[in-house]
Formats: C-alpha cells, structure tokens, sequence
C-alpha cells in the first residue's frame, strides 16, 4: 500500500508545512491526563524521558519501553495548566493509557481520557506571524509539537471550540491533512512508532534515541538500552534516503546481492521519492538498493 496518494495532500501543502504557514488538525488524537498527588514522579519513573522540570507550557517527546528496551510506545508528554498531558497518535496500536494503567497500583494516579473533551492544532515548525491570532479562550499552547522534531507549537482548546478554533488559525495559516504531514515528516526524515518501529526494536535502532534522556535515572528499560549503548552501536539503525524511482513501504533494501533492510516509511515530494528504511548497521554506509533495483542516496534533511 503506499503511504500517499495524490488526493491526499499536494506539494504547496508540505511546502507551507515547512515554512511554518500551516497546521494540522489532531483533533482525533488521544488525550490523557494524568492526575494525582504521584503523577508527576510515577510518569518520570516509567517513561524514556526526563519530564520532572517539565513546566507549564513546555512538551517532550518520550517512549515507554519493555523490560528489555524494546519501544512500546511513542507520545508527546505535555504539561498543560496543573496536568500532564499525553498525546498519541491513533495509529498506533496500543493505547497509552492501557499501557501505563497495569503501573498504577497503589499511586495516588489516576489516568482521564480527554479525547471527547479536547481539540490539537499542530504546527510542526514555529508558526510564523501566528501571534495572538489563536488566542482563544479556553486555549492552552506547548512547545515543541507534538509531530515536530523538537520544534512547533501545539494549540488545545475545548473540543466545543473546534470550528471556531480552525476559523481563528485559518485567517494566516493554511489547514493542510495527514497526508501533507506525512509527506513533510518523511522529508524531514522524522521517525514514527507508527511505519518504522517493528516489535523488539530499541530506541537506537529507529531513530528515537533524542527520545530517551541520557542522564536520567530510573525509568522502564533503562538498564537495557544502557546496556546496548554500552556495546558501542545498534544491531540496525534508520537511513534517511532519496531514490530515482519510485518506492513502496516493505521493499527489499539490498547492498550488493545482500539483503540488509527494509523501507518503512516513503512520501513523493517535489516529484522524488524520499525515504526512511531500517538497514544493518555495517550497510549504513554502503550503496544501497531496492530488490526493484531503485538507486537509493542519502538525502539532504530540509533546512
């Protein structure tokens, strides 16, 4: 199946993306709160990253892991007003809050689903001219977003405010789809949970490891992935690529007669095929192929 189909977004769409003059609507996104007198330490000891100076405002993207460092799950953990907020895409199979509840036991936590109740507006690139255009009331703004690579602004408001909200944005942003949001994340060469992570992989070996705080104590997984780190570099590692033909998420990537890897994620953007592909760490810097015999070169990251 690919991943984009020509009705789905347009070159000007992932243009505007990638200069801060769009938004995606993640209204359809989960949305739980995380309460309590323990939230904030219980959520700090579970999670990839280190959330216990988050405040007001600001977001980090995060995992949580298996006992053996395996990514179960990717999110945004946001602090909205005296809650933290966990943002996940749908996409992913498994919810964040059937994950995380099985760790409540005796904690003073208690985890609310917000879906109903919220809407998220993501710019994925510091919005430019955005100004107090979506100062509505109600509305709440954290940085990064939750679909940018430690950039972008994420605006909440009451799901009651939905059209009003779109409206206000709309006046100096274009609203653009999922589907120009995935062609810009594949651009930009973003990981996701969704396409790229397949069961048992670690951090290191899909391109989250700027998911995980490397001087944080305790969290779930943790002795793992410092024991893998320790072995001086991943089983595989995510390769950011451009072809000359075109490409489908599951093809073969092949270096000489050998099989190393596999495409994960793919978008056309500006009438070229872009890429993110799994592939053995000795291949990381040999000429790669598809099984179809498509040249595959590593790609300039957008500016």
């Amino acid at each position: 199946m690919r991943i984009l189909e020509p009705e789905m977004r347009t070159d000007t769409d992932v243009d505007a993306l990638s200069r801060g003059r769009a938004f995606v609507d993640l209204s359809r996104w989960r949305k739980v709160a995380v309460r309590g007198a323990d939230a904030r330490s219980w959520l700090n000891g579970l999670v990839s990253a280190d959330i216990g100076d988050l405040r007001p405002g600001e977001a980090r993207r995060s995992l949580l892991l298996s006992p053996t460092g395996a990514v179960r799950a990717e999110f945004t953990i946001a602090a909205v007003g005296d809650e933290l907020m966990v943002l996940q895409d749908p996409d992913q199979e498994r919810p964040v809050d059937s994950l995380l509840a099985p760790y409540v036991l005796s904690a003073d936590v208690r985890l609310a689903d917000r879906a109903d109740e919220l809407a998220v507006f993501a710019f994925p690139l510091e919005p430019a001219g955005l100004g107090e255009a979506a100062g509505l009331a109600g509305s709440e703004r954290t940085r990064p977003s939750c679909v940018g690579d430690g950039a972008g602004v994420d605006v909440l408001t009451p799901r009651s405010d939905h059209d009003r909200a779109v409206a206000a944005l709309s006046v100096s942003h274009r609203a653009v789809g999922p589907g120009a949001l995935e062609a810009w994340r594949v651009a930009a060469g973003i990981p996701s949970a969704t396409r790229d992570v397949s069961d048992g992989d670690l951090p290191d070996e899909v391109g989250l490891a700027g998911a995980v705080a490397g001087d944080k104590g305790c969290y779930l997984g943790q002795e793992a992935v410092a024991k893998a780190r320790n072995l001086g570099h991943p089983r595989r590692i995510l390769v950011h690529v451009t072809a000359d033909a075109p490409l489908m998420r599951g093809d073969e990537v092949r270096a000489g007669e050998s099989a190393v890897g596999t495409i994960t994620s793919v978008a056309e953007v500006d009438g070229r095929s872009v890429a993110l592909a799994r592939v053995q760490w000795g291949a990381r810097e040999r000429s790669l192929t598809t099984g179809s015999g498509a040249t595959l070169t590593p790609a300039r990251r957008p500016d």
